[in-house]
């Protein structure tokens, strides 16, 4: 589990989900602004950046589809 300090400088009261504010790394110099709560959510929450080759091609229907079609005519060039 991650720890975080977030510290919070600014939030509207009728619109809670708008506020300013940073998240700081216990023993990362660098600190991370946020400008609403959606920011927030994906400094806390960070997408994996690295992906496999099996992932990118079979992932998702689109890559499913491109590989097939792919493969499907590279197998009538060969014939």
């Amino acid at each position: 589990m991650d720890s975080y300090m977030v510290r919070i400088y600014r939030k509207e009261e009728k619109n809670p989900r708008m506020l300013v504010g940073v998240v700081e790394e216990p023993g990362v110099k660098e600190k991370k602004a946020f400008h609403n709560f959606y920011e927030l959510w994906d400094i806390l929450n960070p997408k994996k950046e690295k992906q496999t080759k099996q992932t990118k091609t079979e992932g998702n229907g689109i890559g499913r589809a491109y590989s097939k079609a792919k493969n499907s005519i590279s197998a009538k060039g060969n014939k």
